[in-house]
């Protein structure tokens, strides 16, 4: 039985505008920062009271057939794990995350993290798009099928709570899981983003991502700048020498081979064709200060740059006094958080070990140069997508967007797509999100466009009940 469009459009719209974008509201208001981002988080109890919120909202749904746990194994967060039986002995997996980013400064006037606003569209506050919606847009994706008698597969939704720290809790749980997880023909994943809001956007890789603290120590202590300068090397010099290493100073192209990778090229003509789509809008949606330019104009290579190409970010820094509060001294040390992004193909890591060899060796003045490594992550590159589900997916934004589907890689690294691809390389791929233009998740006023997340609804939904007929 093919599914209603308009009946289920209604009812999606219906259930978003009676009960989902409430309880958004409502989950913005709590601070369940992820653990890398509040190390008491379980005295702090943020997280379990999203836990208890998503759980009272998912048994109201009676939805059919439905068996839900709180999966808890000890020291670490807690996963929620719904099986929904369904026609056919086929498993689709549904992922998303409930744990947040933390604040960030930023955040507009009458606007903030865990303040929600809606303005027209748009519902304001961390954590709304990124993504707390997903458990909300899954379960209501299987109900609207329900509800229309409208087949569907077997499908297990996991929602974990340690994404924004690295998905480290992860492995434990699908381990655990793994004989009630069984393989998966699909797996749908609502946390990747999306070029504009008006079609479905499916995401055909993730870069990866290594990193650590970068420190150089040259000083015991401070001492005056007027008696050490032009004696004592810069701790700061030093640093801006063995980032260098890294990149280009003039392009911020890195330099080194083992951080870089070959582009397929299928992936070469997709962000061609999503270029013609998105045009300048490809840099112009970042909030760039007046007079200020992307690193290039060419919207298919600044594609190619953010989504398979390695490029670094320096996220926090230490050792360097506020403005307010700056002496002539020099200081003893420089202390720098690196972020460097991978390509989708390239293994963290060996990523990580040829950074840590790179920075450290052989160091300028004979500073003591350290490089703690704290967090890696293999990105993911979709396997070879079957004539089914993207004919499915087409179909599926073409009812509900109006318009058809565009396929290209993303920027940012989802951990669980890289262990599922490697446990189930046979596995089928639906990657896709909500945070388009200006969403902004992660910084200052993130925010969840409504009507996308309403028709990427409808759109799960649809490609669903399409499953349940192929092999």
């Amino acid at each position: 039985m093919n599914i209603d469009p308009q009946k289920i459009s209604k009812y999606v719209n219906q259930v978003w505008d009676e009960s989902i974008t409430p309880e958004l509201v409502e989950y913005i208001r709590i601070p369940n920062k992820s653990p890398d981002f509040d190390a008491n988080w379980q005295e702090n109890g943020y997280m379990e009271q999203v836990v208890e919120q998503f759980v009272a909202w998912i048994q109201k749904q009676q939805v059919k057939g439905l068996e839900l746990e709180v999966v808890r194994l000890e020291g670490r967060t807690p996963l929620i794990y719904m099986d929904i039986p369904g026609t056919g002995d086929d498993v689709v997996v549904l992922y998303g995350h409930l744990d947040k980013q933390p604040e960030m400064i930023g955040w507009r006037e009458g606007l903030g993290a865990w303040e929600p606003v809606i303005e027209g569209d748009k519902l304001y506050g961390r954590g709304g798009a990124d993504d707390g919606y997903s458990t909300f847009a899954s379960l209501l994706a299987i109900k609207a099928l329900q509800e229309q008698d409208v087949p569907h597969p077997h499908c297990k939704i996991i929602i974990e709570a340690c994404e924004e720290s690295g998905s480290y809790d992860l492995p434990f749980y699908i381990d655990a899981l793994s004989d009630r997880i069984g393989t998966p023909k699909l797996v749908i994943c609502l946390d990747s983003g999306c070029g504009n809001y008006e079609q479905l956007w499916n995401t055909t890789s993730l870069r990866g991502l290594i990193g650590g603290e970068l420190k150089v120590e040259i000083l015991s202590e401070g001492v005056h700048s007027g008696d050490a300068s032009g004696v004592v090397p810069s701790s700061f010099r030093v640093l801006r020498r063995i980032l260098d290493r890294i990149e280009s100073p003039e392009t911020g192209l890195v330099l080194s081979n083992k951080f870089n990778a070959p582009i397929p090229e299928k992936r070469i003509k997709q962000a061609t064709t999503a270029a013609s789509i998105l045009g300048d809008s490809v840099y112009a949606r970042f909030p760039f200060v007046s007079g200020v330019t992307p690193v290039i104009k060419n919207p298919t290579e600044l594609i190619l740059n953010r989504t398979w190409r390695p490029f670094l970010s320096i996220i926090g820094v230490d050792g360097i006094p506020d403005i307010a509060n700056a002496g002539n001294v020099m200081r003893p040390y420089s202390s720098v958080k690196l972020s460097l992004r991978l390509p989708p193909t390239c293994d963290a890591t060996e990523a990580t070990h040829a950074l840590k060899e790179l920075l450290e060796h052989n160091p300028p003045y004979g500073a003591k140069v350290t490089f703690i490594p704290d967090w890696e992550a293999t990105g993911w590159h979709a396997p070879e997508m079957a004539k089914w589900l993207e004919e499915a997916i087409n179909k599926a934004s073409s009812n509900f967007f109006g318009k058809p589907a565009v396929h290209m890689g993303e920027g940012g690294t989802i951990p669980f797509m890289g262990m599922l691809g490697e446990k189930f390389p046979d596995a089928q791929f639906l990657i896709t999100g909500v945070l388009g233009p200006h969403s902004n998740a992660h910084g200052p006023n993130e925010f969840l466009h409504i009507p996308t997340a309403k028709k990427l609804t409808c759109c799960v939904a649809e490609v669903l009940s399409v499953s349940v007929t192929h092999p």
